[in-house]
């Protein structure tokens, strides 16, 4: 092989190489969060994650929930959540979200998948199964036609939120933690952190208890996409 191409043929190989690894590096999903892998903000992170969760279950609408967290943790200004829908997506009721639905298998059922934005920052990712029936036609061609994000659209039903499950899919410190087993920091090393952290499922229902939406919410890592919260100082004994 003569030189030249063997030259050509190593910049080639040596640059996917680097591309490789700058995209290993960001598969984790831990894209903002700069912070330092140590037992203190791994506690910080589990409190947080653990706080967010607790919001979430305390409130009925997660979009409300996502612009306090978004304007508490100063991850953009403003501080307003936008929903990204995400065209082409289709998945069709199961039979199981049909009977949580409370419809027939001939009641149209639609699907809505988005991102829940807080400036550049995914926080949540959010699949919809809803009854257009139950709701005004001026909300379903809101639906249909804006990214503006469920909550927001269907506010005036006054709706509640029931939580089906709440599952924490990442935890900073390993099981038994508390007895003393070896946490694996790397003081040198940032945090690294899995893309998804935090799944809730609810359904949505109308005042009157009947249920028109059916939710998979998925939490990123970008909930904590924000500075590494300061050390507590300890004020000393007297």
């Amino acid at each position: 092989m003569p030189a030249i191409v063997q030259r050509a043929l190593f910049i080639s190989l040596t640059a996917l190489l680097l591309t490789t690894f700058a995209r290993a590096d960001d598969e984790p999903g831990s894209r903002g969060v700069t912070w330092r892998d140590t037992y203190v903000t791994r506690l910080q992170a589990l409190a947080l994650i653990q706080t967010l969760n607790a919001n979430l279950l305390s409130h009925d609408s997660a979009t409300l929930t996502l612009d306090e967290w978004c304007e508490k943790h100063h991850l953009a200004s403003p501080a307003k959540v936008i929903a990204e829908r995400v065209q082409g997506a289709e998945r069709q009721p199961t039979a199981d979200q049909r009977k949580l639905l409370g419809v027939s298998t001939s009641e149209p059922v639609r699907y809505r998948r988005v991102r829940l934005r807080c400036g550049d920052h995914v926080l949540s990712e959010a699949e919809n199964w809803y009854v257009p029936s139950r709701l005004t036609p001026e909300m379903n061609r809101t639906l249909d036609t804006t990214d503006t994000s469920f909550g927001r659209v269907v506010r005036p039903l006054q709706f509640r939120r029931r939580t089906l499950s709440a599952t924490v899919l990442w935890s900073p410190l390993p099981e038994g933690w508390e007895m003393g087993v070896s946490i694996p920091e790397q003081r040198s090393a940032r945090l690294r952190i899995p893309r998804e952290v935090l799944q809730h499922r609810a359904v949505l229902t109308l005042p009157d208890g009947t249920p028109f939406s059916a939710l998979v919410e998925t939490y990123t890592s970008e909930v904590l996409a924000f500075p590494e919260p300061a050390a507590p100082s300890r004020e000393p004994h007297r």
